[in-house]
Order: structure tokens, then sequence, then C-alpha cells
């Protein structure tokens, strides 16, 4: 990417924010998009404005002007133009679909109760426009299209690693107030690509939720799973066993530990953490077998619970262990879609109780779909060719330890 420069200088910026802090933003935000579009112009022509070379692949032709409606308020923009070829941006397609998820699911409020007034003030102060009716059911047209084939779509190629994991949101329903969970699935492929392969919101986590929404993977054609990682909660175990028998289970260790840490007094905490993460760390199993050891005889007569906590889930903590160092550090915890979860809830606190189901999935469906596109764009490699071929030479060992893993549960 050709570099960006911002034109606003020191002196324009300080000036800005002493008059009106909300017009600077605004300005600061649109001096660095269109900075950005003429990056992507230069990039997309293979010339600097006024270069001649043999690799230039057109000439510019000046610019027009488009509204981009933001959270800040509604800002100009100069596209620029190319003379023989449509100039490409994801600008424009990477703000519309968040942002028209939020405005149609701040009117579908109206509708369910919400002052008209409250919710207006509100789309305004986010969006800096106002929209009529008709405009609002052809958003929600369009966003629903979009979750909707997504959730529809085959599920081709394999996809060695899931991870899964649900947060939940407050939604009206009859007029009461619930939490339904939002279920997620992110997938690393052959190619060692991390990507989102479903989601659905669910009245709560149970077994029979969890068996369904695995179902449904599986009938997308989901295939070639070879390790599922997750919390403890026993409706995943559950489900893992129903639809993916063969497939083995491993614990994250970061909920692991925070399970571990918050059965020991304070003042015990921050050594307890800073030996697990030595006991994760080990080269062999072995080796991590025999630091747990330890830590199980120093701290029994501190923290019994926490032992306990510790010499249950231990094994199924450690399934990564399986595999090369490199491997198990992209795969042994549910960080990745932690954060997703963090976005989510950031995005939905601006609406804070959604007035149904359809409005849940639509918004934090269209933020999950903008995410995957940019996890798609950036094509970052977990890993690569040789660890495929380790994981399929693993494979006998890996359902081995699925049957293990169901026997222990049955028991």
């Amino acid at each position: 990417m050709a570099q960006i420069n911002i034109t606003l200088n020191q002196d324009e910026i300080l000036q800005l924010m002493s008059n009106d802090r909300e017009g600077a933003f605004k300005k600061l935000l649109q001096e660095s998009l269109n900075s950005f579009m003429k990056a992507e112009s230069t990039e997309q022509l293979n010339a600097k404005p006024y270069e001649r070379t043999e690799e230039r692949m057109d000439s510019r032709n000046g610019f027009r002007e488009r509204n981009l409606n933001t959270r800040i308020g509604t800002i100009t923009l100069k596209v620029p133009r190319h003379r023989n070829s449509s100039f490409e941006t994801l600008i424009f397609d990477e703000y519309t679909r968040s942002e028209a998820a939020l405005i149609a699911s701040m009117m579908e409020m109206v509708v369910n109760g919400v002052s008209t007034a409250k919710v207006g003030k509100v789309v305004e102060t986010l969006c800096g426009t106002s929209f009529s009716k008709s405009t609002v059911s052809n958003i929600c047209k369009e966003l629903d299209k979009s979750v909707n084939e997504f959730l529809a779509s085959p599920i081709t190629g394999e996809y060695p690693f899931l991870t899964v994991d649900a947060t939940y949101f407050k939604v009206r329903e009859e007029r009461k107030i619930i939490s339904k969970a939002l279920m997620v699935a992110y997938a690393v492929n052959r190619m060692g690509i991390r990507e989102v392969i479903g989601f659905g919101v669910y009245p709560k986590e149970s077994k029979e939720s969890w068996k369904d929404f695995f179902l449904t993977l599986k009938n997308r054609g989901l295939s070639g799973v070879k390790m599922i990682t997750s919390d403890a909660h026993e409706g995943i175990q559950y489900a893992i066993s129903q639809i993916f028998p063969e497939v083995p289970w491993q614990r994250c260790q970061v909920h692991f530990t925070r399970n571990i840490i918050d059965k020991v007094p304070k003042k015990y905490q921050e050594g307890l953490r800073t030996e697990l993460r030595e006991m994760f760390s080990s080269d062999t199993l072995e080796q991590a077998r025999n630091r747990r050891d330890e830590i199980l005889q120093d701290y029994r007569g501190i923290a019994e619970k926490a032992m306990e906590c510790l010499e249950n889930g231990f094994e199924s903590a450690m399934t990564v262990m399986i595999f090369s160092e490199n491997t198990r550090k992209a795969l042994r915890t549910s960080n990745h879609i932690e954060r997703l979860n963090r976005e989510l809830k950031r995005r939905s606190n601006v609406i804070g109780i959604f007035p149904n189901s359809e409005s849940l999935l639509r918004l934090m469906g269209s933020v999950i779909l903008e995410r995957n596109d940019v996890l798609k764009e950036r094509a970052r490699r977990i890993f690569y060719q040789p660890t495929y071929e380790e994981i399929i030479r693993n494979s006998d060992k890996l359902r081995l330890i699925a049957m293990e893993q169901r026997q222990m549960l049955a028991a």
C-alpha cells in the first residue's frame, strides 16, 4: 500500500480542538479517509500524481464527492476518478454494513415502544442523518439477506481446528428483558487461515442448543475437524461427544487458569499463575505432568478446591501437547474468539437492549461478517503445510484421545 499522508498539521488540529471538538474529529476522519483513497488510487494506477512510468495503468480524472454516514456524523469525501477504469475502495463497503445494521436495529425500537424522538436523536448522533421508514426497511432486507446467505452457504474444504464460544446480549421478548446466547464458531482451514464459519442466537447455553449449533455446522458441510477448543461448558463437551465423537476437546488454557486461580487466596494467585504458565509451556507432556504434581503438592493444603480443579481438568487442557510447540501456541486458547466477543459487546453498547432476536442476529451477524472480511483480506496463516502434514500423521492419536474423553464424560 502506498504511504498515507494526513494533510492537517499540528496547529490546525489544535485550533479545531479548541473551537469544536466534535467537528475536529469529523475533520480528522475526513482527511484520513481522503488520504487513504488517494493512496489506494496510487496503488491501482501504479503511479503517483504527475508521475510518468512504464508501469502506469491509467490516469487520474479529478474527484467526485460522496457522503459517508459515520458514528460522529456525516462527512463528505473526495473519491478519486480514473479516466479509463473505475476506482475501487473498501471504505464505503466496510462502513455501510455495520452502520446500516446499527441504524436498522435502532429504528426497530420505535416499533417496539421506544419513543421516536429518543431513537431519532440517537440515530442522528451516531450517524449524522435521519432515515425514512422505507429506507430502514430496505436496509433490514439487505442485511438479512447477507446474514442469511452466509448462514445457509455450504462449508467447503477441510477445517482441522474449530473454536467455539458464546456471549450474552439482552433482548426484549414478550414484554420481558432476557439474556440470549450468541454462539460463534471460528475455524482454521488446511492452509492455516482462520475464519468465522458460523453463528446463531439461542435462548441459552444448554446441551441441546450446543448440539443443535454443531449439527448446523455439520449439515452445512463442516468436515476434517481434528480438534475443538473451548471453555469447559458441559453443553459443549456433550455436543462434541454427540456430533463429532472422534474429535478430541482442547480445554482453553486461559479459561482453565482462571477457573483455578479464582479458588485460591488472593496473596497466592500471582505465584500460582506463574507456575501454571510454566506448566503449560513444558516441552513434553511428561514434563507438564511432573510440574503439575509439584504444584499439587505445594498448594493442596492452601487451596484444596483449586487443586481438585487442576487435577480433574489437566488432561483435557493438554490435548495440544500432541503437536509441535509453534502449533500449540496458536491452538491452546480461545483468545481470538474472546476478542471478537469484546468487539461485539462494544458495538452493542449503544443499543443496550435489542428489540428482538432477529435484530440481535442482524446487527451482530453484520459485525461478524465485517470482521470475517478483514480476516480473509489479511489471510494470516497460523501454520503451513508441514504442520498440516503433522496433523494428519497424528490423526489416530487424536481419535484415541477423543475416545478416552468420551469415556471420562460418561463416567
